[in-house]
């Protein structure tokens, strides 16, 4: 996926919400609440926790296939 400006306007604006987002990564769609959008090496980070169990995941931004915000 190619992140646009709207696209990490709306990641942040779901974080500060704490909002539920859907992604899809390499064929799995994933329902997470992110909590932090954090550099790492050369790109970024979303850090979410899953919202059934409270485990904290982590998802490299390059490569996010999808993205969408759940309201």
């Amino acid at each position: 996926m190619r992140w646009r400006p709207d696209d990490l306007d709306r990641l942040e604006r779901a974080i500060d919400d704490q909002e539920r987002i859907q992604i899809s990564r390499r064929g799995t769609e994933y329902v997470i609440v992110p909590r932090q959008l954090r550099p790492e090496g050369s790109t970024e980070v979303i850090v979410a926790v899953h919202p059934n169990t409270g485990v904290e995941m982590r998802f490299r931004l390059d490569e996010i296939d999808g993205f969408s915000v759940i309201r």
